[in-house]
């Protein structure tokens, strides 16, 4: 089985490492919590997965490949981008959106992975997921 397609909108640059922490509860333990930027990025990517969601969830382990593409302003179109945010850091908020919509049952199915970010003239995130 083999999903390809490309999500055209500005990738959001929050990730999901700025996840926030509080101790404001009655038995003082950790609350943990999204900021604002964080949910709204998290239902964005939500509601754009959603229309590319596989008929059936990959059970097996997969090859996950990302290009995020950024809009290009002063650079050239293909350029590497090689500043914030971490590729890393990216993917995890994305791996996750696709768990909750249900491309697999858990993203630990993600044996092998392929991810580049460019300056690009069209913005959006182009993905490919192979069965190993």
């Amino acid at each position: 089985m083999r999903t390809e397609f490309f999500m055209a909108m500005k990738p959001p640059t929050v990730t999901h490492q700025q996840k926030k922490v509080t101790t404001k509860t009655k038995d003082g333990k950790p609350n943990f919590y999204e900021p604002d930027k964080l949910a709204s990025a998290r239902s964005k990517f939500e509601s754009y997965l959603s229309q590319h969601k596989p008929k059936t969830p990959y059970k097996s382990g997969v090859r996950l490949l990302t290009k995020w593409c950024f809009p290009k302003g002063r650079h050239k179109d293909g350029e590497y981008k090689i500043t914030r945010p971490d590729t890393d850091n990216l993917q995890k908020l994305l791996k996750d959106c696709m768990t909750t919509v249900g491309f697999w049952k858990d993203d630990a199915l993600v044996a092998s992975e392929i991810v580049e970010k460019f300056w690009a003239d069209i913005p959006g995130i182009y993905i490919v997921i192979e069965e190993l």
